[in-house]
């Protein structure tokens, strides 16, 4: 028998390929809201096993990014006003709360000048899909600076819901270059992040609020 190379890694699993194939066309805006996703179909696709799409379904539900309903099955997940808010909110306090500790240790951590750069490349290209991956990276960026594991695993759990829903928000209806204003908006919250924080989000709810008015 052969002995086992100690420095070969084990491949991905299946489950999380196809988990991770789902995500990416989710967040690149192929699968869009609402969508119906079935087990047998992700089975043909992918050519996996119904229990590897059941279990690939399971934690994107988990994650929020897809929603599941008896007699309903499982489909994209499209938030209402209430939950847009309340997901707003919940942002908000996370937030601020790292940026309060990103002030106290007085430091400007570099990935959010690199994120910031990515941004803005990204709206010169007309890429929203990248523009929106970039503005996640801003975002994590300030949080991640905090170093608290709790707040970074809470922020985590709600990014790729924040990320699908921004997806959808047509970029003419946030007003300024995102680059722009989170620019502003970095030098506001290192500042004062309490105020910059919630009037960012206020500002950022209301113009997704009026964008989904605007459509319906």
């Amino acid at each position: 028998m052969t002995a086992a190379d100690p420095t070969q890694r084990p491949g991905p699993r299946t489950v999380d390929t196809v988990t991770d194939a789902l995500r990416a066309r989710i967040l690149a805006g192929e699968i869009t809201p609402g969508t119906p996703l079935r087990e047998e179909d992700l089975s043909a696709t992918y050519e996996v096993s119904r229990h590897t799409s059941r279990t690939a379904l399971s934690t994107l539900t988990a994650e929020r990014l897809l929603v599941a309903e008896p007699y309903r099955g499982v489909r994209v997940a499209q938030l209402d006003q209430a939950a847009l808010q309340a997901l707003q909110q919940l942002r908000c306090a996370l937030e601020t709360e790292a940026l309060h500790l990103v002030r106290e240790r007085a430091v400007r951590p570099p990935q959010v000048d690199v994120a910031l750069d990515q941004l803005e490349q990204a709206e010169r290209a007309g890429d929203w899909p990248a523009t929106v991956a970039a503005h996640s990276a801003v975002h994590l960026a300030l949080v991640g600076a905090a170093e608290s594991p709790r707040i970074w695993e809470a922020y985590l759990g709600i990014d790729a819901e924040l990320r699908l829903v921004l997806l959808h928000t047509p970029p003419a209806a946030l007003g300024l270059p995102l680059g722009v204003e989170h620019r502003r908006y970095v030098r506001a919250a290192m500042a004062e992040p309490a105020l910059a924080v919630r009037a960012h989000l206020e500002l950022s709810t209301a113009a997704m609020l009026a964008a989904r008015d605007a459509g319906s």
